[in-house]
């Protein structure tokens, strides 16, 4: 029964929503309630709007100028069609459409009481004039650009045919004090409404400029996290290689030397084994907080594969990048590694590679990591360059 009573409404809105399209996927539940939030706050500013319309018809009436019956009939038909869509909302139909606030809807059935108004009433026509202004002010809020050529469309043929097509005599009233207070009111009120509008606008483009640096902040935050090594901070493995084949390029494009070193931490299974993985996992961290702290600004560091790292030292001749490897190398060994575990030690070997004019990223790791076995064949704890 409730898919029964569900689907009825939806094929019916469906006819006459021009922009429909079926979201993709579930919308966050906190998003569907600042939706239905905003579509309160437009359709209750709809709402007012109508009933100070009314009220100054009954001023008008008072003076004489139009019908009683005018302005219950009026505030009646605005209402109605608010309370109409207001129930949509309320039930989350409206959730189901790209344009959630059936703008393009609204604004058909606002133009057609102005129209219809203004052909009961003429002699008061101004007013709805003015009224037809603000619905489309109001609309504009939200409308797409096809949804605002139909919405003109349609008010261009309605005021044609009223204009050109009948007698009607179109007024404003102005004979009487109390008709002119009336029509000053109307222009008034249609000014400050018209304010009203700009200034919800200038709150949702404040809003949504917002929302847009927090979600800025939020992808750079995700590119951070998808560029670094979680556990260690350096650079992961995609990253570091990119980096590689980017500085290779540049050493290429400015002439200037550059070399990586090839780093794996000695023995670091048996780290594990005897000392456990946290302990393990605390020694990669201080391997990478040493190096970063004694590298320049313009090296990378990459963990290259489980406790092997790639750095990499642009702008370092042969020499200079030797003496900065063996230089970590040193202050690796040296550094009091029992203050994460009783007994531990901790040393690394590295393979250092100069960059080749015919280089490519494979060519000058494969060479580093065949000088890094070299320096485990050694005796570990050493740089191997060539």
């Amino acid at each position: 029964m409730r898919g029964a009573t569900s689907s009825a409404p939806v094929s019916l809105l469906g006819r006459f929503n021009w922009k429909h399209s079926a979201l993709e996927g579930e919308l966050p539940p906190e998003i569907l309630v600042r939706r239905a939030r905003q579509r309160r706050q437009l359709l209750d500013m709809t709402g007012v709007s109508y009933m100070i319309d009314a009220a100054i018809l009954l001023i008008y009436a008072y003076a004489g100028a139009t019908s009683f019956a005018t302005a219950p009939a009026y505030a009646a038909c605005g209402l109605l069609s608010v309370a109409i869509y207001i129930a949509i909302s309320e039930a989350k139909v409206n959730d189901r459409f790209r344009d959630h606030y059936f703008i393009l809807q609204q604004t058909s059935i606002s133009l057609a009481i102005m129209l219809t108004f203004i052909y009961i009433a003429p002699e008061v026509g101004g007013l709805f004039l003015c009224s037809i202004f603000l619905v489309y002010t109001f609309g504009a809020l939200r409308s797409s650009p096809r949804q605002t050529i139909i919405g003109w469309t349609m008010a261009a043929i309605g005021l044609t045919v009223l204009f050109l097509l009948t007698d009607k005599p179109i007024g404003m009233p102005t004979g009487t004090p109390l008709e002119r207070f009336a029509t000053l009111l109307v222009f008034i009120l249609v000014l400050g409404r018209g304010m009203i509008v700009g200034l919800f606008s200038s709150s949702l483009h404040e809003s949504l400029y917002k929302r847009g640096i927090e979600l800025k902040k939020a992808y750079q935050r995700i590119e951070e996290l998808a560029e670094l090594d979680e556990l260690t901070g350096s650079f992961n493995r995609r990253c570091i290689l990119q980096a590689l084949d980017e500085e290779i390029i540049r050493a290429r494009r400015t002439n200037v030397p550059c070399a990586i070193a090839l780093i794996d931490l000695d023995w670091f299974k048996r780290i594990n084994d005897r000392f456990g993985h946290p302990a393990g996992d605390e020694a990669l961290r201080a391997f990478a907080i040493t190096v970063f702290a004694n590298i320049r600004s313009i090296d990378k560091l990459g963990r290259y594969g489980g406790e092997e790292f790639l750095l990499i030292l642009p702008e370092t001749s042969d020499s200079a990048a030797s003496r900065a490897v063996d230089r970590l190398r040193g202050i690796v060994a040296s550094l009091d590694w029992s203050a994460i575990s009783q007994d531990m030690s901790v040393t690394m070997s590295a393979g250092l590679a100069m960059l080749r004019p015919d280089d490519t990223a494979d060519s000058i790791l494969a060479r580093a990591d065949k000088l890094l076995y070299q320096a485990k064949d050694l005796g570990r704890n050493r740089v191997v360059s060539a």
